[in-house]
């Protein structure tokens, strides 16, 4: 027969497993079950360096997924790091452009201009080239589709003029 010293410590690690359970279970988000999602994404065969990549669900219900874009791959995010993507069909758009705020700070300093950097770096990305064609930066018009599913997705897009 177990102390009571014995059943103080059984009662601790019960009592603490139960909390690492409950608290290792989903998250907070209210979202369903997300799946990873990461691909790779080329232009004209050459890995895109840098670039955010959204995924719009093609239907009105359903929750957007996010990503970046480095050395050509990426991961998905719904509601945290990494946490993938709802299961479904997704409209893609991908934004890939050089900006160079320390370029729009400077000219913004040569004007004689106060400088704010919110401004500045807005102002930049406005003006920033473009390093994919500009049809690939609208769900709408970039052609792009993606269907996720009940595991890990990989889901590539070779871009091209």
């Amino acid at each position: 027969m177990p102390t009571p010293f014995d059943r103080s410590k059984v009662v601790s690690m019960l009592a603490g497993l139960g909390l690492v359970l409950v608290l290792g279970c989903g998250d907070d988000s209210g979202l369903g079950k997300r799946y990873p999602v990461s691909g790779t994404v080329t232009y004209k065969g050459q890995p895109l360096e840098k670039g955010d990549i959204t995924f719009r669900p093609a239907q009105a219900a359903g929750r957007a997924a996010h990503g970046t874009i480095s050395g050509g791959t990426y991961s998905l995010s719904t509601a945290g790091d990494n946490d993938g993507a709802l299961p479904g069909t997704y409209l893609v758009s991908i934004v890939a452009r050089e900006v160079d705020i320390a370029k729009a700070q400077e000219e913004a300093k040569a004007k004689n201009r106060v400088v704010f950097m919110q401004k500045v770096a807005a102002q930049a990305h406005k003006t920033a080239k473009s390093l994919i064609p500009a049809k690939y930066e609208s769900p709408d018009t970039s052609g792009l589709k993606g269907d996720v599913k009940e595991q890990s997705n990989q889901i590539d897009f070779p871009l091209t003029d």
